[in-house]
């Protein structure tokens, strides 16, 4: 029983990570942006190492907003699950600034990794999480969650992959701390299929809580 219950699981998890956050080229000739393309230096193609450092766990509470001060990201988050395929909803392509936090996954500050998806672009310009592909080690990310708390978080590393080979285990795998994990697209540009082909991914943990923005 238990065996099967470990490979139901793995088939849904291939599946979430072969089509994540794809990108609907709905603009006819329109090309996307050429830096959506470009990935920096800094970005490995290898997840990083767990941090020897990550605060406590906080109670459960679902997030409701992100902010990432470092590339000027403040939207709110929905609430993702699964499509009928065992494929990972993703927020509305017609929606800029919307990210949306995956249910199967623990709420962000719990022990365990918490997925927050948000898309790249569209064929109308840059969406939420274009720029996370510039987020650097150090990088903080606070996730304001329902019960007026604020998750800290900070960036141990960003990863691009092919989604042919999507680190499942690496986003979706609980580990022993309190982790986030955010994806996106990025890379190179099929204009045929209208995807890119790969995924940009950050790994961060948490640091704390902070104080909530003035804004929050």
């Amino acid at each position: 029983m238990g065996g099967g219950v470990i490979i139901a699981l793995g088939v849904v998890l291939l599946a979430i990570g072969g089509f994540v956050v794809v990108r609907a080229m709905t603009g006819g000739d329109a090309l996307p942006p050429a830096s959506a393309q470009e990935i920096p230096s800094t970005v490995s193609t290898a997840s990083p190492v767990n941090p020897a450092d990550a605060a406590s766990a906080l109670a459960p509470s679902t997030p409701v907003t992100i902010e990432i001060p470092a590339i000027g990201v403040r939207a709110p988050i929905m609430l993702l699950g699964l499509n009928s395929d065992g494929t990972v909803q993703v927020p509305p392509l017609g929606n800029h600034n919307l990210a949306g936090w995956y249910d199967g996954s623990v709420t962000p500050g719990q022990d365990g990794s918490s997925v927050i998806l948000g898309h790249v672009d569209n064929y109308a310009g840059a969406s939420v999480f274009y720029d996370i592909k510039d987020l650097v080690a150090g990088s903080e990310i606070d996730v304001v969650r329902a019960n007026g708390t604020v998750a800290a978080f900070t960036v141990d590393g960003v990863q691009a992959v092919a989604k042919t080979l999507f680190p499942v285990s690496a986003v979706y795998g609980n580990v022993p701390y309190p982790a986030l994990r955010l994806v996106t697209c990025g890379g190179p540009f099929d204009p045929v299929s209208g995807h890119y082909e790969d995924n940009i991914v950050v790994y961060a943990h948490l640091t704390g809580l902070a104080a909530p923005s003035a804004k929050s």
